[in-house]
């Protein structure tokens, strides 16, 4: 049984390009996979590894939230309340203005 983990965009980018390399073609979702990555991917692997990590630190942080504040790396308060919105539970405003912070400073 394989075991599922979340990618970020950049790591998505970094993992289709190396099996780019080791074969001929990829295959078609592959292909659309990898073209979304590299229009969308603003971050390194590195960077949004380490966007994760620290993003993990605040409370009520999801593993799933992490790696969407770090695909979408939000800019306005709005936009990580957007996020969350799916939540049973809203983020402080400290815990807002902390992920803006986090995201900036990866930028």
């Amino acid at each position: 049984m394989t075991k599922e983990e979340y990618l970020s965009l950049a790591e998505v980018k970094e993992l289709l390009k190396k099996e780019k390399s080791n074969r001929e073609e990829l295959m078609p979702e592959q292909k659309l996979a990898l073209q979304h990555a590299e229009g969308f991917a603003k971050l390194t692997p590195a960077k949004s590894r380490k966007l994760v990590k620290d993003l993990m630190k605040i409370e009520q942080m999801s593993e799933s939230n992490a790696y969407k504040i770090t695909d979408l790396l939000p800019e306005h308060p709005s936009d990580v309340r957007a996020i969350f919105s799916k939540e049973r539970f809203t983020l402080s405003k400290e815990d807002v203005e902390k992920i803006l912070e986090l995201v900036k400073k990866c930028l």
